[in-house]
């Protein structure tokens, strides 16, 4: 069976690509093969060819050990660089593009993307997957920047064009572009940017068409409201209510030939239980007071417990339904292969008056199957932010405890700054989540490694698509072009 080329555009640390990478046909053999993967992050292109070596010793059939030993830290790097996993990194670098996309850099861009996939005569069918930066359209990005006259000419706003560009110039079979649930809801001036972009990638400059389908509602791509296009990880087996717009697109020559075809839902959810299952406890350090951490946490132990009981319970609400399938099929995924101890699974440092705080909150959770809000704590657990509590403020839940028996909120890159939205729900470790653990979340397998500092990993984990809902996509698409004739 043939294999279809990928270029990935925005390809942060890979979560679309691996998904895409995994899928196999029906005789074994990988579906795709990545020509390009352009991205401007000095740290995620790291990541991006790291695992790209990964992928080129499975295929190769090469040792793996030298891989595994480098990301446990048993190896440093030139260590590592020898022998097998050299001519797999020399292989695999060659398709990892470090760009920054804009109109300046079109140039050299399609120059690249020309070269990967050769005369336009010999080309075949080709999938183009990957989503502009969504800092611009996301909520959360919006409601930091309220009243920052900037924000409306943002060039973050307008990098989809980079995106309509490169479908106009290479005419792709099917694309995969991926954008938070804000573009829905995003304005430029008086316009939706949801309907101009959806307008763009219907009729592109060079006279190319799409049809633009759902990959969770069968409807005529006429019929279909904006909505339509948001998938809700949660229901596809991933432990996270992530919820995000995904549109499909085939090309409008080849359209007819390939039946409407919809993602599969679970049998129910992946919960945040299921996904750190076999995780090692582990607790956290103090800031800047490492030798005092014992007194420290019997402190908070002590502490925790006289505020626990000052706080009113209400009824623990229905956990959500518990998915068999999906929960094994997640397991086979991301514990693909066995690692004697998780790696990038050390916790930050907090603050003691933090520790406390998480520690009191996940017992309220486990209780009232909830996260408490800041505003259910004895007085003498508030934190000391001069605007928590005042109207108006944004965002005055800064600490949520992630529940044992629901699927998590979004993981964002926003966690690289503070974990206090991702709070542990295991009231005896009172941290936030590790990036390993946050990296569970988002459905990457273990052996999946992020380079750079813990807070560009943390980042680079809070931007990716999950890689085992974009397996699930790279299904349908690869089930779509073997449809097609060359």
């Amino acid at each position: 069976m043939r294999v279809f080329p990928i270029i990935d555009l925005f390809a942060g640390p890979g979560g679309l690509n691996e998904g895409f990478s995994s899928v196999k046909n029906d005789d074994g053999d990988y579906a795709f093969k990545t020509l390009a993967s352009l991205e401007m992050d000095s740290f995620a292109c790291q990541t991006l060819r790291l695992r790209a070596t990964y992928r080129e010793l499975v295929r190769t059939g090469s040792d793996l050990e030298p891989y595994f030993a480098y990301i446990s830290g048993e190896k440093t790097w030139p260590e590592t660089l020898r022998g097998d996993f050299k001519t797999a990194y020399t292989a695999a670098k060659q398709h990892v593009y470090r760009v920054e996309l804009g109109e300046e850099n079109r140039p050299e861009v399609d120059r690249h993307i020309a070269l990967k996939l050769g005369p336009e005569s010999q080309r075949g069918h080709w999938a183009l997957i990957g989503g502009p930066p969504c800092q611009a359209y996301s909520l959360a990005g919006r409601s930091r920047r309220t009243g920052d006259e900037t924000f409306a000419s943002d060039h973050k706003h307008f990098l989809y064009r980079e995106y309509l560009h490169i479908l106009s110039k290479f005419r792709p079979t099917i694309f995969v572009m991926e954008n938070v649930k804000g573009l829905l809801s995003s304005k430029n001036g008086d316009k939706s940017m949801f309907q101009t972009i959806l307008a763009d990638l219907t009729r592109l400059s060079s006279g190319a068409r799409y049809e633009i389908r759902s990959l969770v509602v069968d409807a005529d791509p006429d019929e279909l409201e904006p909505s339509d296009f948001i998938i809700r990880s949660e229901e596809y087996g991933v432990p996270q209510k992530r919820h995000r717009v995904i549109l499909l697109g085939i090309r409008s020559d080849v359209a007819h030939m390939i039946p409407r075809q919809v993602l599969t839902k679970a049998d129910g959810a992946v919960t945040v239980r299921a996904a750190l299952r076999g995780m090692p406890r582990l607790r956290a350090e103090t800031s800047n007071r490492k030798p005092k951490i014992d007194q420290d946490w019997k402190a908070v132990q002590a502490k925790a417990l006289q505020d626990v009981r000052a706080v009113e319970v209400t009824a623990k609400p229905d956990s959500a339904k518990n998915g068999s399938i999906a929960v094994a099929a997640y397991e086979a995924w991301v514990r693909e292969s066995e690692l004697a101890l998780p790696v990038q699974n050390n916790p930050r440092a907090h603050m003691v008056s933090d520790l406390a705080r998480y520690r009191v909150m996940a017992e309220l959770a486990d209780r009232i199957g909830k996260s408490p809000k800041y505003t259910d704590l004895p007085q003498s657990l508030h934190p000391e932010h001069r605007n928590i509590g005042k109207a108006g403020t944004p965002f005055t839940d800064r600490f949520r405890v992630q529940v044992w028996d629901s699927p998590a909120t979004t993981v964002v890159s926003h966690i690289s700054k503070d974990g206090h939205y991702y709070i542990h729900p295991d009231p005896s470790q009172a941290r936030s989540f590790t990036v390993r653990e946050a990296a569970r979340l988002q459905s990457f397998p273990d052996n999946y490694f992020f380079e750079g500092p813990r807070t560009q990993q943390f980042h680079q984990v809070g931007n990716a698509v999950p890689p085992l809902l974009s397996k699930q996509i790279g299904e349908l698409v690869a089930g779509m072009l073997q449809k097609l004739k060359d």
